[in-house]
């Protein structure tokens, strides 16, 4: 379980590709720190278990269907990558729950000043859309953002100096490949509502046939 609260920006050192999966080597220091193999560290908001430490980095194994449902195939030596190590019970919980299951990729479409914040236009897919709602919670290459708003396509999130300073999100252009993770909560909560809802959604039919509207 992670935050959002990406803690350094990696460098990768290597992408060592198999039959169907690769081997990950990422430079790090923050990271690092208490850190021993079998641990987990999301990389891009994806959950790895450190397979091998070396002095300056870490290596993890990034199977098939990982490599099929996040941007960390692309990585090519040199790239930046968002890094967390996983919670510990005690610790603040500086963003929102966070598993690092990637539910989907999205692309960067847009981005926009406005003062000092940058407002970042994001297409997702279905799968990630059904889940968010004005003000809630959504990973980005795994740093925890607040949805400003959405259509049928896509969302907007905010960043302010700070993470755009310190994530991948500072510096990734138009076009560019992102990580989507919906808030765990709202999954759970649409799960229990659908047996009770003639399309499985919380829509205006479903609230007035109960009495809300």
């Amino acid at each position: 379980m992670f935050t959002g609260i990406v803690e350094e920006l990696g460098t990768v050192r290597a992408l060592v590709r198999g039959p169907a999966s690769a081997r990950l080597t990422v430079a790090a220091q923050k990271a690092l720190e208490g850190t021993g193999v079998g641990d987990s560290i999301a990389v891009n908001g994806a959950c790895l278990t450190v397979t091998g430490l070396e002095r300056g980095a870490f290596t993890a194994d990034v199977m098939a269907e990982t490599l099929a449902r996040t941007n960390l195939g692309e990585l090519r030596p040199g790239d930046r990558v968002n890094l967390e190590r996983a919670l510990r019970l005690g610790d603040r919980l500086g963003g929102h729950l966070v598993t690092g299951h990637v539910d989907g990729v999205g692309v960067l479409l847009d981005r926009r000043r406005q003062d000092i914040s940058e407002l970042i236009t994001i297409q997702a897919p279905p799968e990630v859309l059904r889940y968010l709602v004005p003000k809630g919670a959504v990973a980005v290459d795994g740093v925890s953002l607040t949805v400003v708003d959405y259509d049928t396509g896509s969302f907007r999130v905010a960043i302010v100096p700070h993470t755009a300073r310190h994530t991948t999100l500072g510096f990734k252009r138009p076009g560019a490949k992102v990580n989507l993770e919906a808030d765990l909560i709202g999954k759970y909560v649409a799960k229990l509502l659908a047996p009770h809802t003639h399309t499985g959604k919380l829509d205006e039919d479903f609230l007035a046939e109960h009495g809300f509207l």
